[in-house]
C-alpha cells in the first residue's frame, strides 16, 4: 500500500527534488500547505533552504508551526530536511540575530567553526545503533550544503523531568562535530539533503516511508 506524504509548501526553495525523490521510493506525494491534507497524510516532510529566520517567517505565514505541532501531538510522523531540521531546535543565531525555533529539541543553530564555510559536498556520518533512517546506509556519505548547524547534543541537553525518550543523534564533522540527523519517535530530521544524496539518500527516504506503516 502506497503511503501518502505531504511535502509542506510554504515557499522555501526548490522542493520539487524532494517530491520526485519521495515518489521514486514509492510514496504518493502532494505538495501543499492545506491543513486537512497535512493532518491526514501518513507523513509530513518539512524542507528548508536559506536563512533560519526567513524559513521561520515563511513557516509561520502558512501556520506551519501549528500544523507540525498538531501532527506531533498526535504521534504523526514528520521529517525535516536541512533548515527543516534546524528550525526544530530552540533557536537559530545568524549574523548576531537570535530567532526562536519550534523548540521540539533543545539546542541552538550556530555558524560552523571551519576553515571553509559553507560546508558543501559529500561527508560520512556516525549513526547510532537502532537507527531506522540509516538502516543499511550507516557507512555511506550524504550531501550537505550549509553554513550553520547544531553543535550540542540534544540527547544530553534534555531535562531529566521530560517524559520523552532521548533522541537518537547522528553526527558528522566539518571543522567541528555537528548534528547530521535526529530521530525521536514520530519526529525525524536530517541536516543533509537525502534527495540529493544518490542511492544512499534514496534508501534513507525509503526507510522513512516504510516506517510510516508501522
Amino acid at each position: 500500500m502506497s503511503r501518502r506524504v505531504v511535502v509542506l509548501d510554504y515557499g522555501s526553495g526548490n522542493v520539487r527534488s524532494a517530491v520526485r525523490a519521495l515518489e521514486r521510493v514509492g510514496a504518493d506525494v502532494e505538495l501543499t500547505a492545506d491543513p486537512k491534507a497535512v493532518a491526514e497524510a501518513d507523513g509530513l516532510v518539512v524542507p528548508g533552504v536559506g536563512a533560519f529566520a526567513a524559513v521561520m517567517e515563511q513557516l509561520r505565514a502558512v501556520r506551519g508551526d501549528q500544523l507540525i505541532e498538531r501532527r506531533l501531538a498526535g504521534g504523526r510522523p514528520v521529517l525535516g530536511i536541512c533548515v527543516g531540521l534546524q528550525v526544530l531546535f530552540t533557536a537559530g543565531d545568524e549574523h548576531g540575530v537570535r530567532t526562536p525555533g519550534l523548540d521540539q529539541w533543545p539546542g541552538e543553530v550556530t555558524k560552523l567553526d571551519a576553515p571553509v564555510v559553507p560546508h558543501m559536498g559529500w561527508s560520512p556520518v556516525r549513526a547510532p545503533e537502532g537507527s531506522v533512517l540509516f538502516d543499511g546506509v550507516a557507512d555511506e556519505r550524504f550531501y550537505f550544503v550549509h553554513s550553520y548547524a547544531v553543535q550540542s547534543d540534544p540527547a544530553a541537553d534534555l531535562t531529566s523531568d521530560t517524559p520523552l525518550e532521548p533522541p537518537l543523534v547522528t553526527w558528522a564533522e566539518h571543522g567541528v562535530p555537528f548534528v547530521a540527523a535526529v530521530e525521536n519517535g514520530a519526529l525525524s530530521a536530517t541536516q543533509f539533503h537525502p534527495e540529493k544524496s544518490g542511492d544512499a539518500g534514496a534508501q534513507l527516504l525509503r526507510n522513512w516511508v516504510t516506517s510510516l506503516g508501522r
